[in-house]
């Protein structure tokens, strides 16, 4: 289970398939919460994390944002698109740098979480982007002259327009998902199938 915003969400989902555990919220201190009657164990991590752990076997099953699996290029299965925290990735640059096509960006600087996703964007573009790895505040890169332009996921928009920084355009859209560790997926099918089955039922 991811910490932040999909927490709240994916628990609430789960509850009303059952799989729940007692003391299983956001501001619960525990790291592993269990339902020994149900045979359940919940995990709870940073969202970045989770899709190790469900690569590495150390959890069955995981929900975690189509962005975080596209970024960390990890060997999972997707099951299913659960539709909530919905978000999309973009390129955004200051108000009063813009420039009239994307092409012009090239061979400047771009601060990222997501290095990964941008290269492959521009690459196929046939641009040249250095990229500047930010765990913070992406939104700072330009402002601050570390970059020219940023590489972020946005819901609403509110934090740019605050920075006075534009979207100039959509890298892809992004959901919550469910993925499976491989080897799990065939040694534990059939209650994982259930789980996808009893999900798309309250969907």
């Amino acid at each position: 289970m991811p910490k932040g915003k999909l927490f709240g969400l994916s628990t609430e989902l789960l509850k009303k398939i059952g799989w729940t555990a007692e003391g299983l919220h956001e501001k619960s201190r525990k790291l592993i919460i269990t339902n020994d009657e149900a045979r359940l164990k919940f995990i709870i991590t940073k969202t970045a994390d989770v899709t190790a752990y469900v690569e590495y076997g150390a959890a069955d099953v995981g929900i975690i944002g189509k962005d975080v699996i596209v970024e960390s290029g990890v060997d999972v299965y997707e099951l299913l698109d659960l539709g909530f925290g919905k978000c999309h990735l973009m390129m955004a640059v200051p108000k009063n740098k813009k420039r009239p096509r994307l092409e012009d960006y090239s061979h400047t600087r771009v601060a990222t979480k997501f290095p990964r996703i941008a290269e492959n964007f521009f690459a196929g573009r046939g641009m040249q982007m250095e990229y500047i790895k930010l765990n913070g505040s992406i939104e700072l890169g330009p402002i601050v002259g570390l970059s020219e332009s940023i590489v972020d996921i946005v819901e609403t928009g509110t934090t740019l327009r605050e920075n006075n920084l534009e979207e100039i355009v959509s890298i892809m859209d992004s959901t919550a998902r469910l993925i499976a560790n491989r080897v799990s997926y065939r040694l534990k099918f059939e209650r994982i199938n259930n789980l996808v089955t009893d999900l798309k039922t309250v969907l």
